[in-house]
């Protein structure tokens, strides 16, 4: 059995269908989002990730006033990690449906279902039998009876959000996932090794605290089979250029517990958001890769099927 770390983002704010399947199409103001997330992570120490997800999502079955409606949702993942290029390729499909429960809340729950392969190739690994007494020398046959190995395997993921609108100038939603609740095997060999579930919180809010400036703090929790992972922080908003455009520089940190710094630098123009990250490593990894985490890039969309998309009064919640 080989063991690798589970996919995820720092900007995981901009990778919502891996956060939360309930995330699906939850935006009041647009009809559909796209996006892209790539992650370099440890480039030069000897045991690489790199990651990327691809993902779009839609809205469908919206009632008159856009109070209620249908999300539905696809995306990819792909990620390689190691000498051995251990790979994992993932195709997810998600659902959701939203209720206005009033005018100041909102409940949301989603579903997704994905296929995943993953894919380790022998050939570029080196082992015991392979040490000459001075090196390793890969001509030598490193006695193994296949060259790759795969499996695959379907996942099932549980969400649900609860948002809070007040006023158009606060915005708090809170969320809760529970990954991997088939428990799916996952292993090259016969053993019957189940990936153990993987809940999720997470914690977001938006406040306009002027009319050029927006706080967006958030938190980020995950726990699975005896590990954790912990980040919180916030990006500001600064809008600039003419009123009433939706243009923005984003900048903000974020902090992994126990594991590396987040700054972010961003900027927000028209319908498009694109935003850099790099993780500074803090736990005494640092020492190998010399603070030098992981970067990460972050690129979404948001757009409308038409022109009669825009203009919405239906839905009391934050237009900035």
């Amino acid at each position: 059995m080989l063991h690798a770390q589970g996919l995820h983002f720092s900007q995981y704010y901009n990778a919502p269908p891996l956060l939360n399947p309930a995330n699906t199409a939850l935006y009041p103001m647009e009809d559909f989002s796209l996006g892209v997330n790539y992650r370099d992570q440890w480039a030069n120490i000897p045991a690489p990730f790199k990651t990327i997800a691809a993902h779009g999502d839609w809205q469908m079955m919206r009632n008159n006033n856009i109070t209620n409606w249908l999300g539905m949702g696809l995306a990819f993942y792909s990620d390689k990690a190691g000498d051995g290029l251990l790979s994992m390729n993932k195709i997810q499909a998600s659902l959701a449906y939203h209720v206005q429960l009033d005018d100041w809340s909102m409940l949301s729950g989603g579903v997704s279902v994905a296929y995943a392969h993953r894919q380790i190739d022998f050939a570029r690994l080196t082992f015991d039998v392979q040490w000459d007494g001075f090196k390793f020398d890969r001509g030598n046959p490193n006695q193994e009876p296949f060259v790759r190995k795969s499996t695959s395997y379907a996942d099932i993921m549980l969400g649900l959000n609860y948002a809070y609108f007040p006023n158009e100038d606060f915005y708090i939603k809170v969320g809760a996932g529970l990954m991997h609740i088939n428990r799916p095997v996952q292993s090259f060999y016969e053993a019957q090794q189940r990936i153990g579930m993987r809940p999720i919180a997470n914690v977001d809010m938006l406040w306009k605290t002027a009319e050029r400036f927006i706080v967006n703090p958030s938190i980020y929790y995950s726990y699975q089979s005896g590990a954790s992972e912990l980040i919180f922080g916030s990006t500001f908003n600064t809008a600039v250029g003419e009123m009433g455009l939706n243009n923005a520089l984003i900048y903000g940190l974020y902090y992994r517990m126990g594991e590396s710094f987040i700054p972010v630098l961003g900027m927000e123009f028209n319908q498009f958001k694109i935003m850099f990250s790099y993780d500074i490593t803090t736990s005494a990894l640092s020492t190998a890769n010399r603070s030098m985490g992981a970067a990460e890039l972050g690129i979404v969309f948001k757009g409308f099927y038409s022109s009669h998309s825009r203009g919405r009064d239906g839905f009391n919640c934050p237009r900035f």
